[in-house]
């Protein structure tokens, strides 16, 4: 009896080292996205947009 309830004791710290490690890899990849989107809004206030596409969608008939 005393080996089960050494058994799920390990099995709950293990439970929460893997809850806790999959917590810091979602707060990192959110910071990554975070700091993607700032690089990415910096980038484009410099630039100008006319809101015109680049190319004709269509293309000219012969």
């Amino acid at each position: 009896m005393y080996a089960e309830y050494e058994l799920s004791q390990y099995r709950s710290a293990e439970l929460l080292r893997q809850a806790e490690h999959e917590r810091l890899v979602r707060e990192t990849l959110r910071g990554r996205r975070a700091a993607r989107r700032e690089a990415a809004e910096r980038t484009s206030e410099g630039e100008t947009h006319t809101g015109r596409p680049r190319r004709h969608r269509f293309l000219r008939t012969a």
